[in-house]
């Protein structure tokens, strides 16, 4: 196993005339350690939203029913809260889960996260979203969803790399 940071890549992908986005990252750390960044609330707190020191974590239960909530104060100064329902969660393995920017509320997508074991104690995390029409897709990858996702990632590297 690795010991110095990771400097693996997001890849985020849109098909052409299909409401999906797709990601995929994987991790120099064991699919129990990646998991339980996701189940933690504390681990959580710590890399969403790419680890800001102001996101509110309202509500979070990371198990089959569960729910979550976080709010995180953009540099605009402005409050930005989403939130979601756990469906599915399979531990070490799958999750299903709603999940909804309340700034756009009735823009609700189903996502699936798939936590795959890879050899010499790796993960690939793999993720897929399904929005209720192209506009609400296309304006998520506006967003700048993916610098999000890549700096929150990043973050997580380094906590992962920290409880080594």
């Amino acid at each position: 196993m690795s010991t110095s940071r990771t400097t693996n890549p997001l890849t985020v992908t849109a098909p052409e005339g299909l409401p999906f986005i797709d990601f995929e990252r994987e991790f120099d750390h064991p699919v129990e350690k990646v998991f339980r960044a996701h189940q933690d609330p504390d681990l959580f707190r710590q890399w969403i939203g790419a680890g800001s020191d102001d996101l509110e974590l309202d509500q979070f239960s990371f198990t089959t029913g569960g729910r979550y909530r976080f709010v995180q104060k953009g540099e605009d100064g402005i409050d930005y809260a989403f939130n979601g329902v756990y469906h599915v969660v399979r531990e070490n393995e799958f999750a299903i889960q709603t999940f909804e920017f309340e700034g756009f509320p009735d823009v609700v997508s189903i996502e699936s996260l798939t936590f795959e074991r890879l050899d010499d104690g790796r993960t690939r995390l793999r993720g897929h979203a399904v929005y209720p029409s192209m506009e609400a897709r296309d304006g998520m990858v506006g967003s700048g969803m993916e610098t999000g996702m890549n700096a929150g990632y990043t973050k997580l590297d380094t906590i992962l790399e920290e409880q080594a």
